[in-house]
């Protein structure tokens, strides 16, 4: 039996990640995959990281690219697909999301998808430096309310771990429909040395940048009238 947290412990370990671990009961196909096709997928966080991300992958991938909290997956899908020389790596603690984005790898063979079905910030911990090409946080949980606003994700100290492991150059992109959230964020970011706002007129952020894939989540906010901003920052 493993040895029960402190409160502190839970407090460094569980920061980042306060949202439904599961939801409604998978189907039997999704419990399948989760205890069949998962396991070949998942990284092993608890194992020493390899020298070179791009090595998570067989073939060895070109570069690597984390999408963190993917939802249904539909935008992690559609850039794997599109790009199939790169590695990305996909972290969802919500087990739901998880069975939802194993259906679609395994209907399309999909090969340069591994997934991490746990906190983002000890995966950005285990991941070695400058190992990244990009970063996509897309419809984040807002936790609109004032006494919840350590739980986002965007915090000092995940922006220093992601500055960490992208590479100079590499991109940190944020979408949300949510203005607090997105002023949270370029406030944050602002203050980081290592990041650089690359918006240069108002459409810079207003219009998704191309090729992106609208989540599901997405069209739902655009049908109730929240209008997204696409914001990109440059690891300098």
């Amino acid at each position: 039996m493993s040895e029960r947290k402190s409160d502190t412990d839970r407090d460094d370990s569980e920061r980042a990640f306060f949202g439904r671990r599961k939801g409604h009961k998978l189907r039997q196909h999704q419990a399948g995959l989760i205890e069949q096709l998962l396991p070949h997928l998942a990284l092993d966080i608890d194992g020493e990281a390899p020298a070179d991300a791009r090595a998570i992958f067989a073939p060895v991938a070109e570069d690597v690219r984390l999408e963190i909290g993917f939802g249904g997956g539909e935008h992690l899908v559609a850039e794997a697909t599109t790009f199939p020389a790169t590695g990305f790596i996909g972290c969802e603690p919500y087990v739901n999301g998880m069975a939802k984005i194993l259906a679609q790898i395994e209907a399309a063979n999909i090969g340069n998808i591994r997934l991490f079905a746990g906190d983002a910030a000890e995966l950005l911990a285990w991941l070695p430096e400058d190992s990244l090409s990009r970063i996509d946080l897309i419809h984040p949980d807002p936790w609109p309310k004032r006494r919840h606003w350590k739980r986002r994700f965007v915090q000092d100290r995940t922006i220093a771990a992601m500055a960490r492991v992208l590479r100079s150059g590499g991109e940190f992109r944020f979408v949300c429909d949510i203005d607090d959230y997105c002023a949270w964020t370029l406030s944050h970011l602002a203050r980081s040395q290592d990041f650089v706002w690359l918006a240069e007129r108002a459409d810079d952020f207003r219009q998704p940048w191309p090729g992106y894939t609208m989540t599901r989540y997405g069209r739902k906010a655009a049908r109730e009238g929240r209008k997204a901003a696409y914001l990109r920052f440059r690891r300098v």
